[in-house]
Parts: C-alpha cells; sequence; structure tokens
C-alpha cells in the first residue's frame, strides 16, 4: 500500500467504533454512519434508521438503502488508499425485506476486483445482530482525473 493508502487505512480504523467524520461528502454526514469493522477494501458501517429516512408507508426508503450502500462501497474504495476518485457507473440493489424507523442495519462492502479504472463491489444490508439479509447490492465505480488529496480530509 502506498503511504496515502497506510494514511487513509490508520486514520478510518482509528474511527472503529464511533461517528464516521471523515467523510468530505455531506450524503454520508447526512447518514450518520458509525464504523464497525475496515480493513483494505473492505468496510463495515452502521446505520440507525430515522423518521427521515422513511417512506409514506413508514419503511425505510429504497433510495436511502441503495444511498447507504453506495456511500459504504465507496467508504470500502476509500480504505484501498487511491490516489484517485472513483466514482459509482451503477449501482443494483435486490431488496429482500423491510425495515422500519428505529432499526438498526448492518451494511457490509467488500471490493472484489480493484483494475486500473475500474473498480467491483458489493454490499449487504443485515439486521443488528441478526443474519437476516434486509438488501444485496453490486457497484462498479469508475476512477475520475480528480486527486482524492483535493477532496478529502484523510489524504495528505
Amino acid at each position: 500500500m502506498t503511504q496515502i493508502g497506510d494514511s487513509i487505512l490508520e486514520k478510518m480504523k482509528a474511527q472503529k467504533g464511533k461517528k464516521f467524520t471523515g467523510s468530505p461528502s455531506p450524503f454520508t454526514m447526512w447518514l450518520d454512519p458509525v464504523i464497525l469493522e475496515v480493513e483494505e477494501g473492505a468496510l463495515s458501517f452502521e446505520y440507525q434508521v430515522r423518521h427521515d429516512m422513511t417512506n409514506p408507508i413508514k419503511t425505510l426508503h429504497g433510495g436511502a438503502i441503495a444511498g447507504m450502500m453506495d456511500d459504504t462501497i465507496g467508504a470500502a474504495v476509500f480504505t484501498l488508499g487511491l490516489k484517485e476518485f472513483f466514482t459509482t457507473v451503477n449501482l443494483t440493489v435486490d431488496y429482500f425485506s423491510p425495515v422500519v424507523e428505529g432499526d438498526t442495519i448492518i451494511a457490509s462492502a467488500k471490493v472484489i476486483k480493484k483494475g486500473r479504472q475500474i473498480v467491483h463491489a458489493i454490499c449487504d444490508l443485515k439486521m443488528k445482530n441478526s443474519d437476516k439479509l434486509l438488501a444485496h447490492g453490486t457497484s462498479n465505480l469508475i476512477k475520475l482525473e480528480r486527486r482524492l488529496n483535493s477532496i478529502s480530509p484523510f489524504a495528505e
């Protein structure tokens, strides 16, 4: 791993068990995740389902689920310590079970393949303290010319 990669990974590991405060994304800050696990190419966030994340039938909005997956996958890619920024090209989500306000869910993402231009990753959402699969997602991300150190407080 590069020096930038070591720095990012170590800073993220230092936040394990705490609210994730190192994201340059306002959306991540709105989701308000807690880092549960972090290693190179893999990360788990815990999310508390709030009222403002629900739909009219009082279940977690599908867009919020997709957003959590996209965010968790992005953070897992972030742990690779790459110098360039990667952005989502596609995100496919399979929804299996509803989630309601007050539930705590765990999103676990893993990089499956890192190429020179494209990264492929997966994410599973499960109920906290359960193996019940709530949703599964896959995503491809593409490298941008924008350098990571221009947007991340973790990059130096």
